[in-house]
């Protein structure tokens, strides 16, 4: 009797335990495999990591669902109700009011300054995405796609392309051309030592951090733009789950037998046998299969198909030189893809604040949700005791409405910066932050004593302020130093482009080569949201490549009627 092929899936995150459900609860397929999913952490989930701060649902990494008009994610958590919770969670509904923008030095900034700078930026994010063209501007937009033009017409080739044009540049040269309409504007007063073009170069570097954290290129002068426009997005509202996005793991997980996921299995190896490779390994009379995993306690396991589905970091860096992970190594069509495609560190980075002296607890007064404006890192202009990694940080705001619980996103060097900190460096580093900005533009105090300001108020170091914001407790996430996963989530970096995320979904050894060769079939195949030429970073991205691949078994072994060219 012929043996069931054994398909073992690395990787218990959302592309991984997608696969595994969609192979075991395919009607056609009951007994058919010998199923496995092996996880090198303690938990399921991967980058999806719902955990409790401060009394609060919080999540450490995934967190929002991208548009929910079609969103296989949002679908699933309607159906099992976990977008209702009696818990109080981080929905981020403060954040839809009107927020405080705060420029350095305590200038609470109006909307005639911020809103033209906070459309310019808007307007040339839909151009680079393919949502603003001359077709669609309206009568209100025409002046911006024309800036947008002109910065993109700078970048482009003899032939039409864009070349390597990076989105930072593109961003920088749409500034330029609104500058250059706007000559001759009045200069403002009353903000201390910020003129016109500081304040609005430090809104749009606001924006610029922002997306830093949206697509986790570090320098944004590393972010393609000409991939820029393949990128899709669900329609609708963004929204996060009540329940937590580890829900929707759970479900997904919650057909499997017990002993299908095996957790702390971490993969050292992957013996593989590609084209060429005569394999002379016999079992009872059968080819042994034919891919070996290795495992960091020594232990091995054989497969007739291993899905991979770890985080490019972990690729990038399995594919080193120095790393064995896969044995023989990656051909290089394979390995070049992985190296050119982009992969950066977010971070988020939660704060419990504790009202102090006058203010009471449930003080209707809470935390305001802050839009923070800085000086840059090298200007002379900046507060000296303002951290180097607060100033790319574009925002600090409540959870949910009136929360305790403070929210900051921190992308690059920053991201990598904080996870080095303490606890007590990283309070007394905000504190400082949030007592510039909070502060009443203030004269030059001359004493032997050291102040900060505070709420409008000169304090003494030595003695707060009763009406200062504590910050009590913190939780950051640690993507980068994480083993596991070496980072946040993938961008398409220039010199790289959308057709490198297409190599990476491609099966080994690649199809049509076996028959001839006389190899084993679709031995390693790949799945995670660095597989997705549309939806690459999200969730639902990873979801759809955990669809993909299963389906590409099913249908190797005549179970689906599927082409994969249908899948989204």
């Amino acid at each position: 009797m012929a043996k069931k092929p054994r398909i073992v899936i690395i990787g218990a995150g959302m592309a991984g335990l997608t696969a595994a459900n969609k192979l075991y609860t395919s009607t056609s397929s009951k007994d058919v495999f010998e199923l496995f999913v092996v996880e090198g952490g303690t938990r399921i989930g991967g980058r999806i990591n719902t955990s409790e701060f401060g009394g609060d649902r919080i999540e450490m990494g995934a967190t929002w669902i991208h548009g929910i008009g079609g969103s296989p994610i949002h679908q699933i958590a309607q159906e099992i109700h976990a977008l209702e919770s009696d818990k109080s969670w981080e929905c981020m509904d403060g954040f839809s009011d009107e927020p405080k923008t705060i420029a350095e030095g305590g200038f609470e900034l109006n909307a005639s300054i911020v809103d033209p700078i906070s459309t310019l930026f808007k307007n040339l994010m839909d151009f680079a995405q393919g949502k603003l063209t001359e077709d669609s501007a309206g009568s209100g937009d025409v002046c911006y796609y024309n800036f947008a033009a002109k910065a993109a017409s700078k970048g482009s080739t003899s032939n039409g392309g864009f070349g390597n044009q990076s989105i930072g540049a593109f961003l920088r040269q749409g500034l330029d051309a609104y500058w250059d309409s706007s000559k001759g504007c009045e200069e403002l007063r009353g903000y201390g030592k910020w003129s016109r073009k500081l304040l609005e170069e430090a809104i749009f570097a606001m924006h610029e951090n922002t997306q830093r954290t949206y697509t986790s290129a570090g320098d944004l002068l590393t972010l393609d733009f000409e991939a820029e426009s393949e990128y899709r997005m669900f329609p609708g509202e963004e929204i996060t789950i009540s329940k937590g996005y580890l829900s929707i793991i759970e479900y997904l997980g919650s057909v499997l037998p017990p002993g299908v996921i095996q957790l702390g299995r971490k993969v050292t190896r992957i013996q593989w046998q590609p084209e060429g490779h005569q394999s002379v390994e016999m079992a009872n009379g059968y080819d042994s299969r034919p891919v070996k995993i290795h495992f960091c306690d020594g232990s091995v396991m054989l497969a007739d198909h291993v899905i991979v589905t770890v985080s490019l970091g972990v690729l990038k860096a399995g594919t080193s030189q120095d790393s064995g992970m896969f044995n023989p190594p990656l051909p290089s069509f394979k390995t070049e893809a992985i190296s050119r495609l982009g992969y950066g560190v977010v971070n988020k980075l939660f704060l419990q604040s504790s009202p102090t002296g006058n203010r009471k607890a449930n003080d209707t007064d809470k935390f305001p949700s802050l839009q923070m404006i800085f000086h840059p890192s090298g200007s002379d202009l900046r507060h000296k005791k303002i951290p180097w990694w607060m100033r790319r940080t574009a925002s600090l705001s409540p959870i949910y409405n009136n929360s305790s619980v403070l929210l900051s996103w921190f992308a690059g060097k920053e991201a990598l910066e904080l996870e080095t900190l303490s606890d007590e460096e990283i309070i007394k580093g905000v504190s400082t932050t949030v007592s510039s900005l909070l502060s009443q533009p203030h004269k030059e105090v001359k004493s032997n004593n050291s102040h900060e300001f505070c709420n409008g108020n000169v304090k003494s170091v030595e003695n707060p302020s009763e009406s200062e914001v504590r910050f009590v407790k913190v939780l950051k996430s640690k993507w980068g130093s994480d083993p596991l996963f070496l980072g946040s989530y993938s961008y398409v970096a220039v010199g790289s482009c959308g057709a490198d995320l297409d190599t990476m979904a491609e099966p080994l050894p690649k199809v049509g080569s076996c028959e001839s060769a006389g190899v084993h079939p679709l031995q390693i195949l790949f799945a995670g949201e660095a597989t997705h030429r549309t939806h690459y970073s999200t969730t639902h991205g990873a979801y759809f490549s955990g669809l993909r691949e299963a389906n590409r078994l099913l249908q190797h072994y005549h179970l689906l009627e599927f082409r994969l060219s249908n899948l989204i």
